[in-house]
């Protein structure tokens, strides 16, 4: 069956998980028990902030070093999960599940991939 990478994107600052409804934490346990227990869910986490990480660059035959945080770019990556469907349909439609929790003045984006398997 294929693997799926999900990347959360999200606007850096522009919410605090502190800004969530009260039954927002509820509403996650509970997606997260059903997508695990569907054997869906391999892996999922969330990302520090852009100020404790570093981009490596490869360009013009030299490897070059920025550190956080990324002021210049406005969506990052801010979680990421793998799971394993039998479709992009349904790796999409968990990813619409996992969105429609989430309070209505957020702004959240995930881009669902399939991983290549070699």
């Amino acid at each position: 069956m294929p693997r799926y990478l999900t990347l959360v994107r999200i606007e850096e600052g522009a919410f605090q998980m502190e800004e969530a409804d009260p039954g927002f934490d509820e509403r996650m346990g509970a997606l997260f028990e059903e997508i695990t227990k569907a054997g869906v869910m391999l892996e999922t986490a969330g990302l520090k902030p852009t100020a404790e990480s570093t981009r490596v660059v490869w360009e013009g035959g030299k490897i070059g070093y920025t550190d956080g945080p990324f002021t210049e770019t406005k969506e990052v990556v801010g979680g990421y999960s793998i799971s394993q469907c039998r479709d992009m349909a349904e790796a999409v439609e968990w990813a619409k599940r996992f969105l429609e929790i989430h309070p209505p003045q957020w702004k959240v984006t995930c881009e669902v991939r399939e991983i290549e398997e070699m």
